[in-house]
């Protein structure tokens, strides 16, 4: 299992536990979180639920080897424009959860694993937190991540992580509002976030659903328009010569050489 599930009233934690491929996001890892939320919506001790991971890295995003092993089918496009539908799906899903998503990172969150913290409501990291997303230097595009993230920090400090690549710590990542609080070491998060979770359960599940949806869908409106439109970019990209060359030097380990 790409994933453990853990209940400790009143939150749900669900791990991502691939840390031997720093927990990068496989098809059937995103199947299995889709499933871990439903199971811990039905779950009614749980009022609030914990993302985390175990490992040195939260999660390095989507697994590059997986993708570049579709580019050699003949079906690529179809399964790329699948693979982007389900990532866009398990966000939407996230952001509708009907209770409040703590997200307690440890370590590098990339690419698709930043994602996740942006679709959280609530975001913890240690000083090993980091946060970037890398995939123009892949050749490709953080098409599903990126009104996700103009909408948490805005369209300034989403250009500057857009368009330069680059990866900052947790001291940057709590300057621009990306990181709520950091804790002051890695095995005192999951503490803080059970400590969260006990101040939400105060509150009644009601209020706090439909505060949930004022924010992600009314002050939101447009986010689930333009995460769809993200996907379709996100899919398209991966047919280009760039990403062919930009994946295949990731996993070469060297530096892409651009036309």
């Amino acid at each position: 299992m790409s994933i453990t599930i853990k209940v400790n009233a009143p939150s749900g934690t669900i791990v991502l536990d691939r840390p031997e491929k720093r927990n990068a996001l496989t098809r059937q890892m995103i199947a299995d979180l889709a499933q871990a939320f439903d199971d811990l919506h039905q779950e009614k001790r749980v009022r609030a639920v914990i993302l985390t991971s175990r490992g040195s890295s939260f999660c390095a995003g989507m697994d590059l080897a997986e993708m570049q092993a579709t580019a050699q089918q003949p079906d690529a496009l179809a399964q790329w424009h699948q693979d982007a539908v389900q990532y866009h799906e398990l966000l939407e899903q996230m952001l509708r959860f009907p209770k409040p998503l703590i997200a307690a990172v440890q370590g590098p969150a990339l690419a698709g694993g930043l994602g996740l913290v942006l679709a959280c409501d609530l975001t913890l990291g240690s000083p090993e937190a980091q946060f970037g997303l890398p995939e123009p230097r892949r050749g490709i595009v953080a098409g599903i991540v990126s009104p996700l993230l103009t909408f948490r920090i805005g369209a300034g400090h989403a250009a500057n992580l857009l368009l330069t690549a680059r990866t900052i710590d947790a001291a940057e990542a709590y300057r621009i509002g990306l990181l709520h609080e950091t804790v002051t070491a890695a095995d005192l998060l999951w503490v803080r976030a059970q400590q969260l979770a006990g101040e939400i359960a105060k509150s009644a599940p009601e209020s706090l659903l439909l505060t949930k949806r004022m924010l992600n869908e009314t002050i939101g409106e447009h986010l689930g328009t333009l995460l769809s439109a993200g996907a379709a970019a996100s899919a398209t990209a991966r047919t280009t010569e760039a990403a062919r060359e930009g994946l295949a030097a990731f996993l070469e380990k060297r530096e892409p050489v651009w036309l």
